[in-house]
């Protein structure tokens, strides 16, 4: 006497399998038991991988035949592929992405005088607005001695370059930058 099929519930569906198709599930739900035997969710996991072999089985299985056969398990399991559980050793955390160091310059697209101000607020990372306010107050407060250091840092300080979709640049602004780089002409050839 030779048994035809093998009922299994995989999850709550139950599906037949002939003798050889039960043996090759057997041997995939023990191999997948063993490889998750320290995971704290095994029982979750198993019942998802029964789950998916009970659907992949069912998609395969023609509709006038009831039984399971190698021919239909074999290429479910493989779609499904074999369990695999990741190192027991952390992967080390990546290191955080360093932002390109930011450099001081002035920012002529979108600048009022020269884009001291503007550069300064990228180069700290705050609105431009509070820059501006915080340097209004000290020309008030300084007695107009912070337009000497407005110039100097107009002077020292390098243009950015000019980035793609920036608005243009004003009038002010490119007559200011037209004005720094005839005063850095005149010294370099006065120093050299």
């Amino acid at each position: 006497m030779q048994r035809l099929s093998i009922t299994a519930s995989l999850n709550g569906t139950t599906l037949q399998f002939d003798e050889a198709a039960f043996a090759r599930l057997e041997a995939y739900l023990d191999d997948a038991r063993h490889t998750l035997a320290e995971n704290p969710d095994q029982a979750e996991i198993l019942a998802d991988l029964e789950q998916a072999v009970a659907e992949q089985c069912r998609k395969r299985l023609p509709t006038e035949r009831q039984v399971v056969t190698l021919a239909e398990l074999e290429p479910a399991l493989e779609e499904i592929g074999s369990v695999q559980v990741p190192d027991a050793t952390p992967e080390p955390e990546p290191a955080p992405r360093s932002s390109p160091r930011r450099q001081l310059e002035q920012v002529s697209e979108g600048a009022l005088i020269s884009g001291v101000c503007l550069g300064l607020a990228r180069y700290l990372d705050v609105d431009v607005t509070l820059v501006r306010i915080v340097a209004l107050l000290l020309l008030f407060f300084t007695g107009g001695a912070m337009i000497i250091v407005y110039l100097i840092l107009m002077l020292l300080l390098p243009f950015a370059a000019p980035q793609p979709g920036a608005p243009p640049i004003g009038k002010l602004p490119a007559k200011s930058r037209e004005f720094v780089e005839f005063v850095r002409g005149k010294l370099s050839t006065a120093a050299g």
